[in-house]
């Protein structure tokens, strides 16, 4: 285990480097998908038209702006394409030539999602100055601790992202279709997430359903840390919540991952 550990350490930045280079080669692509990624926008153009006859609750014109363009971002910054990926290793029998390899293939998947971080930040960057320069005032990252626990959360969401997509894309070592389990989970994901509309302007209803599912945790808390939306005692106690979601997720991941193995081999994968 100690071998193995350490040879995922030595490769893991190989495997950054190769995967950033990937990116690289397929900036185009990497562009038209961040293009295409525009329905907070849409929400902002809404609410935005809403709020100007009067706050809605806590949220006046700038607070929805900030809050849709801090969804933008963090959404663009975390988002994987895990499923795909791994439901077309499997199906096309790519994983087989993986599991020749001396590293674990989450491992491998990981590095070449990690690599792709560095250049969204490069290109969601402009909408931090938007940020800045049309909201002013509801930047709420002033305070080292507000910094960093805002860092854990965008850490959290993505490996929450991460290992939930892995966990439906190993779906299709068991069905046909694990990219219709995933769009089921992203239909949930859209509503209880705050993608759509701010948590705290749900139904009362929903707030208790959405605390007790990784949701929220996946993009809302990071948005409402990032714009000052709770305080710093809320914040660092929804941290926790989302680090027990991601090692919960970890786990199942693996869980379903060994068994999915079991029936991969038993049928010649």
């Amino acid at each position: 285990m100690k071998l193995q550990l350490g040879h995922a350490v030595r490769a893991f930045p190989t495997l950054f480097r190769v995967g950033l280079a990937e990116m690289i080669a397929y900036r185009a692509e990497f562009i038209i998908w961040i293009l295409t990624t525009n329905m907070p926008l849409v929400m902002m153009a809404l609410w935005t038209a809403v709020a100007a006859e009067g706050p809605v609750g806590r949220f006046d014109s700038k607070a929805f702006q900030a809050y849709y363009v801090a969804t933008l971002m963090i959404r663009l910054l975390t988002n994987t394409w895990m499923v795909w990926q791994l439901t077309m290793d499997i199906r096309q029998g790519a994983l087989a030539t993986r599991l020749l390899r001396p590293l674990h293939p989450l491992l491998a998947y990981a590095a070449e999602h990690m690599a792709a971080v560095p250049i969204r930040a490069l290109m969601v960057s402009p909408l931090l100055i938007v940020l800045l320069v049309v909201t002013p005032g509801h930047l709420a990252l002033g305070s080292p601790l507000r910094l960093a626990i805002f860092l854990a959360s965008l850490v959290g969401a993505w490996l929450l992202l991460f290992f939930m997509m892995a966990m439906i894309g190993s779906l299709a070592l068991y069905v046909e279709s694990a990219v219709g389990v995933f769009e089921v989970w992203l239909g949930f994901h859209f509503v209880l997430s705050g993608y759509l509309v701010p948590q705290e302007l749900m139904p009362k209803w929903v707030l208790p359903i959405s605390n007790v599912l990784p949701f929220r945790y996946s993009l809302g808390f990071p948005v409402e840390t990032m714009i000052g939306l709770n305080s710093n005692g809320q914040a660092l106690r929804d941290l926790g919540v989302q680090w027990l979601f991601v090692v919960a997720l970890f786990v199942g991941t693996l869980v379903v991952w060994r068994k999915g193995m079991r029936r991969f081999v038993a049928f010649g994968g």
